[in-house]
């Protein structure tokens, strides 16, 4: 019989170090959360330092009990739960329940492999208090600011809505993103680019307008491009200056959480929540043929760029054996994390680099391999010398008055790049290498062309994250859910990766901005970040923090609830129970329409599109119905008549 019970977050993982640990251990999995703030109440006492009331979760009241049975006889509990803030808390808060008079040991890796889980084994040691009153700080901040800012937007502005601390920041984000875009001015202009032949060579070479008379060429009308236009083609075209210069293209660094979510976005098309799920299949273990389930990659929550010298010693071993001493910097490349990151954490790097993604493919399902394709190729080049180019500029005269540059690069030595390009390294350049000084050119066409300048584009998954994390919200392992969270709240709608607000997030963004401006600060939401740190390192108590917080906000909740007027959007149709004027009200399924003589007149409806449904002789139309994980999606308002449903919204019929 086993003398130490194991416990850890996922169920999946159990298998995996079950097998490293063998017989002396029993490995079980608390399902995560087991322990946690009841969802009924704040479960918060903000008069007494903030004391967290900690309940058993009802759902997992049973998985409480069988880890008691698995307790019962053990001398021994190791909490393995996850290597950050949250794994620590996870664990610490089932210590009462399960270890009196049992000696207790936590112990953390950050890949699942025999070397790594042994290690940790032998490294056991005690819970860490200062991550854990910095989680629980987090914890209970979160669970202020969303217990008592939603109750505000239940009495504003409709039912089942959600505010929270980091979730409304991220949705200003959106929404401040989008109202630039709306005042946006286009401003024309024009640029001339003419195809020119140089004899013997079969390729035209383009060339841009650069400078007329020795300035910048700013050209605003199509009557000042064609009259440019019409005197250059009289003009002599002559090279009057070559100039070369070698330049260096660094390795990027290793994945850590956002930046991984990021190119995965840009790369393979996942969304961060598929991203996720993806990486924590992969480090929670898989099978490769008849190997025991093993860890791919390392711990894929973190904002750490370390690498292990084990790591590192490998990884340099392997670009000298598969690439070649050219590869390889005399010195390892060292990258430098955030000031705020878990430096005991490492990068999201393969736990075997000599397990290349060729030689486990066929193991693997198309998205766990193009994602572990993805982390082994980045580590690899991340430790490879640099991709050094040759640039090259031609400058070229007209007459006496234009310069016209063409630009290029030839890649001398690729480097780091033989294993991982970035799109703009894929890009096909011009070759420049035929063209010297004094070079006489023929003029084939010229091409002027209208552009507009452009106004900011929408948050992608990718751009929003990396604005997170350069604004320092929230956590790499926050920004999944936090854009899950506002697409199903139908405060943001998702097409093809890109944000828009709804109306409805409009609203709460101004709402919360107005009222409670401290909260929805972007400068202060990083600020509270950087002292949840401060707790971790020992620096700063976590119940002043929570004081600190709480006063000013209390404040301006209690300003709030008295002062804000309800938030009534008219719909343009009346009532026909009682042609009474009828509002668009958001409840549990989203937008829906109802009479403001409520409760007197008790009508309610779906909220209506305005595209007729497209089933023949139906008359009804296209109503939103709600929001769901793939967006939304609508139904006819006869349903149960007429049972059409759509993920997609036709455009309305031309009036």
């Amino acid at each position: 019989m086993s003398k130490a019970l194991v416990i850890v977050e996922s169920p999946a993982k159990v298998k995996t170090i079950n097998k490293i640990l063998g017989a002396k251990y029993k490995v079980t999995s608390s399902m995560g959360h087991l322990i946690d703030l009841p969802k009924s109440t704040i479960g918060v006492d903000v008069d007494h330092d903030f004391e967290p009331k900690l309940i058993v979760v009802r759902a997992k009241q049973k998985v409480l009990g069988k880890l008691k049975k698995e307790a019962e006889g053990k001398t021994e509990i190791y909490f393995a739960t996850d290597p950050d803030r949250e794994g620590e808390a996870i664990g610490w808060n089932l210590v009462p329940y399960l270890a009196k008079d049992k000696k207790i040991f936590r112990v953390v890796f950050h890949e699942i492999t025999k070397e790594a889980v042994l290690k940790a084994f032998k490294e056991k040691h005690q819970f860490d208090t200062q991550k854990i009153n910095a989680q629980n700080a987090r914890r209970i901040l979160d669970r202020i600011v969303g217990y008592m800012l939603s109750p505000v937007l239940w009495k504003k502005v409709g039912s089942r809505l959600s505010a929270g601390r980091v979730q409304s920041v991220a949705l200003r984000l959106i929404v401040d993103r989008e109202r630039s875009i709306q005042k946006f001015i286009p401003v024309e202009y024009w640029q001339i680019a003419v195809l020119l032949n140089k004899d013997g060579i079969s390729d035209a070479l383009e060339a841009q307008l650069e400078k007329i008379d020795g300035v910048k060429a700013d050209l605003k009308t199509a009557d000042e491009a064609n009259a440019i236009a019409k005197e250059l083609s009289e003009k002599l075209f002559r090279v009057t200056a070559v100039t070369t210069r070698e330049v260096k293209r660094n390795a990027l660094p290793p994945f850590i959480t956002s930046t991984l979510q990021q190119e995965a976005f840009s790369k393979l098309g996942f969304n961060a929540q598929r991203t996720m799920m993806i990486a924590q299949e992969l480090y929670e273990g898989v099978e490769i043929g008849e190997e025991d389930p093993v860890g791919l990659i390392t711990y894929m929550r973190t904002d750490s760029v370390n690498i292990s010298n084990e790591a590192m010693g490998k990884v340099r071993d392997l670009i000298a054996d598969k690439y070649g001493k050219t590869y390889l910097p005399e010195v390892p490349n060292k990258y430098k994390s955030k000031k705020q990151a878990q430096e005991a954490h490492e990068a999201i790097r393969p736990s075997d680099v000599y397990r290349t993604p060729e030689s486990i493919k066929q193991y693997l399902s198309e998205d766990l391999y193009k994602l572990y394709d993805l982390i082994w190729k980045r580590f690899i080049s991340c430790q490879m010398t640099p991709a050094l180019f040759e640039n090259k500029k031609v400058e070229i005269t007209a007459g006496d008055k234009y310069q016209f540059g063409a630009s290029g690069s030839t890649l001398v030595f690729p480097g780091c790049l033989s294993v991982y390009k970035t799109s703009e390294d894929e890009e096909k350049k011009q070759d420049l290498a035929p063209y010297f000084e004094k070079d006489i050119l023929k003029m084939t066409e010229i091409k002027p062309t209208q552009h507009f300048t452009k106004a900011p584009a929408r948050f992608s998954e990718a751009s929003l994250v990396k604005a997170l994390e350069e604004e320092g919200i929230g956590r790499p392992s926050t920004y999944a859910s936090i854009i899950q969270t506002l697409v199903l709240r139908n405060y943001v709608t998702r097409d093809r990766g890109y944000f828009t607000p709804t109306q409805l997030g409009c609203l709460i963004c101004d709402l919360l901005v107005a009222n409670f401006p401290k909260v929805m600060d972007i400068s202060f939401t990083a600020q509270m970040e950087e002292r949840l740190d401060m707790v971790e390192e020992g620096t700063l108590d976590h119940v002043t923090l929570l004081r600190e917080f709480y006063g000013p906000f209390r404040a301006e909740l209690d300003a709030a609830m008295g002062s804000i007027e309800k938030s009534n959007i008219a719909f343009d149709k009346p009532c026909p129970v009682c042609a009474g004027e009828m509002l668009v009200k958001w409840g549990r399924n989203g937008r829906f329409v109802s009479c403001a003589a409520f409760p007197k007149c008790r009508h309610a409806e779906p909220f209506p599109t305005g595209v007729k449904c497209p089933e023949e002789n139906c008359p009804g139309e296209l109503v939103e119905r709600r929001n769901h994980r793939g967006g939304v999606f609508y139904g006819c308002n006869k349903y149960p008549d007429c049972k059409h449903i759509s993920n997609k919204l036709p455009a309305p019929a031309a009036k």
